[in-house]
């Protein structure tokens, strides 16, 4: 761009590229709507008012909006390729994307961070990266690569990063782990987003001492007010999984709005084509009460202002001319979206061509020969058991009577006790957690994913030995993926042949073969409405209260592994 070029056209002198006249603009520095024309010129805008343009829009009276930034997201979550997300969301008003790669990074560590970024290269959509801060989550399970402080400080080179993403690890933070502080003191300066839970009183005073500066995971008005009063910034989150909007939107007023964003954390496909994505972010929050204006604040203003995004956020001179043509601030149906003043999307389509991506990494490792199958001696006249719970991460720690047949502890179908399996995929150990598990319902057949928080190994569960190791043996075909088996019949499945997380296959293919993956579960007999997103967190050992890795069944209230048979 050039600045002679653009001061021309300002001062009237020179014509600009594009002039959208009639319009009702939403001014985020004043919450106000002003009715004026914005003159747009080498992707900048230039200014307000009536002057000559190669190219004049009349919006006719709609309103125009900074384009909406969505400050923390998992885009694994959405299990498409990046060229698909975008032309999911950016139809819905959506220009930029704050991100943390935590999950590829599980997987691929730095290579699938620069697989990543290079696969944002030349969207119409920011993408800007906070560097995992935690990988593996825990030692409690095998991972696919650590990435240590030294690991990070390069990547600090890579245009698009911007920060240091969630620190999950918040007691090494509070007492000063050696590593955790070496990532902080790395990227001093920049962002630091944080994950808290429940933090509060003085470890939260030591955790932001130390240089945190954000959270996303108050699930209270209460804890929200105390993180803002020591000077956090509070992401008020409602995605897919995880909705915190409506317990906190109280918090949000005129004193405290500048340090408050909405951000979705994670948005599943069948949402991002359902439902929209910041858009029905604002919908929801203005159906709650919230003023419009503000509303529009907490995705454009706050979010670019919180990480340094600078010509991001506003409708104003200089800023980037990434704007939202929106019928109105209610239902916020957008009419149009500007990238850069170029139109890549209009009346819910994606009008740019992009490229697929590049090659695709492998991420398939099993030493089947090493695991020695997955049958289990019973040792005992009572085992543990996981015990899920609808519509919740968390699990109960239960006790119950195995079926033993010749010695074995076996899958119990009749009384919804199924065997549940983690094989290590990363490394080639052969290691291969057994557990039972109580609530997936299944009456035959089995369930497999590569998506298994965080580590995201192979994770499976069934009425059988046999058609666990079916369903396994479906996914690793896919090079990662989701399956559903009856007998050695495959009934669905989603290949996931990026680090096993994100599916080549456009997004409403992969919504159609998720709906697939849920019909054949529910036709086993399965209850639970998210099978596989309840799976996947079976394996998150830092989530109470039983949970199973590739190393066995793990006791997250003594933090430590515990037998089958006690």
């Amino acid at each position: 761009m050039s600045v002679e070029g653009l001061l021309a056209v300002a001062r009237g002198e020179a014509e600009a590229d594009l002039l959208l006249a009639g319009a009702r603009v939403v001014d985020v520095f004043r919450s106000r709507v002003v009715e004026e024309s914005v003159a747009v010129h080498g992707g900048r805008i230039a200014g307000f008012g009536e002057r000559r343009a190669k190219e004049r829009v009349d919006l006719g009276g709609a309103f125009l909006c900074p384009g909406f930034i969505d400050g923390h997201v998992h885009i694994e979550s959405s299990m498409v390729s990046l060229p698909e997300y975008a032309r999911a969301v950016v139809p819905c008003g959506t220009v930029a994307v704050v991100t943390d790669y935590h999950e590829i990074a599980n997987v691929l560590g730095v290579e699938g961070l620069r697989y990543m970024m290079r696969a944002g290269e030349g969207l119409p959509l920011g993408v800007y990266v906070m560097l995992p801060s935690c990988v593996p989550a825990t030692p409690m399970e095998t991972a696919g690569a650590v990435l240590e402080a030294e690991d990070l400080v390069p990547l600090l080179e890579e245009k698009a990063v911007i920060g240091l993403g969630e620190v999950m690890n918040f007691p090494g933070v509070i007492n000063g782990d050696p590593e955790v502080m070496a990532k902080l003191s790395a990227c001093a300066g920049l962002p630091i987003d944080g994950h808290a839970p429940g933090l509060s009183g003085e470890s939260l005073d030591a955790y932001i001492a130390a240089g945190v500066q954000s959270d996303h995971e108050c699930v209270s008005a209460e804890e929200a007010r105390e993180k803002l009063g020591k000077g956090m910034f509070i992401y008020v989150r409602e995605g897919s999984t995880a909705r915190n909007l409506e317990a906190l939107l109280p918090i949000v007023d005129g004193a405290s709005q500048e340090r408050c964003l909405f951000v979705t954390d994670d948005r599943q496909p069948g949402d991002l084509l359902g439902g929209g994505h910041m858009d029905a972010v604002l919908r929801k929050a203005v159906s709650l009460g919230l003023d419009p204006l503000m509303a529009v604040r907490m995705v454009t203003l706050n979010a670019a202002n919180r990480f340094g995004l600078r010509g991001y956020g506003a409708v104003a001179p200089g800023f980037r001319a990434d704007l939202v043509v929106l019928e109105d601030l209610e239902g916020f149906r957008v009419r149009k979206v500007y990238k850069g003043g170029v139109l890549v999307a209009e009346e819910g389509a994606f009008l740019p061509e992009v490229e697929p991506g590049p090659p695709t990494p492998g991420s398939m490792n099993i030493a089947w020969e090493k695991a020695g199958g997955i049958a289990v001696r019973a040792e005992g006249d009572e085992m543990l058991v996981i015990g899920v719970v609808t519509d919740q991460i968390i699990t109960l720690k239960l006790r119950e009577k195995p079926r033993v047949e010749d010695g074995v502890a076996v899958s119990d179908p009749a009384r919804d006790l199924l065997k549940i399996c983690v094989f290590e995929r990363h490394r080639g150990t052969g290691n291969v957690g057994i557990g039972f598990i109580k609530g997936f319902g299944l009456r035959e057949g089995a369930l497999a994913s590569t998506v298994a928080h965080d580590s995201h190994n192979l994770l499976a569960v069934g009425a059988s030995d046999e058609e666990i190791l079916a369903a396994a043996r479906a996914v690793e075909r896919m090079g990662g993926g989701q399956a559903v088996v009856r007998g050695e019949r495959v009934l669905a499945e989603l290949p996931l042949d990026v680090a096993g997380l994100i599916s080549t296959l456009p997004l409403h293919e992969v919504k159609e073969r998720v709906i697939s993956l849920q019909d054949a579960a529910r036709s086993l007999g399965c209850p639970l409405p998210e099978p596989f997103m309840t799976l996947s967190f079976m394996a998150l050992p830092v989530i109470p209260e039983l949970k199973i890795t590739d190393k066995g069944l793990f006791d997250v209230g003594s933090f430590r592994h515990v037998p089958l048979f006690s």
